[in-house]
């Protein structure tokens, strides 16, 4: 079945504010601080965090550019006491098989100034876990599948618009890939033709919390880009 193109309708460009080149300055200053401080943790607060928070943030998630504007992405929260548990279980079963037989040893170093293992606490003591799904497609009115495009792209972009949104809210977060994860399929009650790609753990940071030295080092800015023609010193 070919679906039919409709005209492309355009609107002016919404809510668009251009403020003055030192402002302009300013402003990408002060938001590369604000994200610097984030740093991920593994030490969670149980304190609850308001429905309303978790909402906005996923709200602004949901802002994220995708291909084709079809927004592959689907946002399980869990906070479930009982539910966290069985995450956990079954988290912990993947990640001890990694740990004790599936890694290699360049990746065990790697991780070593993480201090990183198998044992996942913070699955149960966070308030908040966000299961994110990729969707490989979609289904429209007339129940008919079509593609999607730049899956991987489009979910990592909103998946990153979310963290940022937590953090400026005043959470912390920690980005946990146990593998495979297709047991928050069934967790979740998510099709098979979703991906769950990140385990987003949510919450305060406990009283003392600590974090290695490690994660706060990161690449200047001649490591990661450069300019090409026109001198922009």
């Amino acid at each position: 079945m070919t679906r039919p193109h409709a005209a492309v309708a355009l609107e002016p460009l919404p809510a668009y504010r251009e403020v003055p080149q030192p402002e302009m300055i300013e402003r990408a200053r002060a938001f590369h601080a604000e994200l610097a401080r984030r740093r991920t943790v593994r030490d969670f607060d149980s304190r609850p965090v308001p429905r309303e928070v978790i909402e906005s943030c996923l709200l602004a998630a949901g802002t994220a550019p995708s291909g084709a504007n079809q927004q592959p992405w689907f946002f399980s929260v869990i906070t479930d006491p009982g539910h966290k548990k069985r995450v956990r279980e079954a988290a912990e079963v993947e990640e001890r098989s990694f740990y004790n037989e599936r890694a290699p040893q360049e990746w065990l170093d790697a991780l070593a100034p993480l201090g990183t293992d198998w044992n996942k606490p913070f699955l149960e003591e966070a308030p908040v876990l966000i299961a994110i799904f990729a969707q490989k497609y979609g289904v429209d009115a007339d129940g008919e599948k079509f593609s999607h495009y730049y899956v991987p792209e489009s979910v990592g972009i909103a998946s990153g618009f979310l963290i940022a949104a937590l953090h400026h809210a005043g959470l912390v977060t920690l980005t946990h890939t146990p593998n495979p994860m297709s047991f928050l399929n069934k967790l979740c009650g998510r099709p098979s033709s979703e991906k769950p790609v990140i385990l987003l753990v949510v919450g305060y940071p406990k009283a003392g919390c600590q974090v290695p030295v490690h994660g706060g080092i990161k690449k200047p800015l001649g490591a990661i880009a450069h300019w090409i023609g026109t001198d922009h010193g």
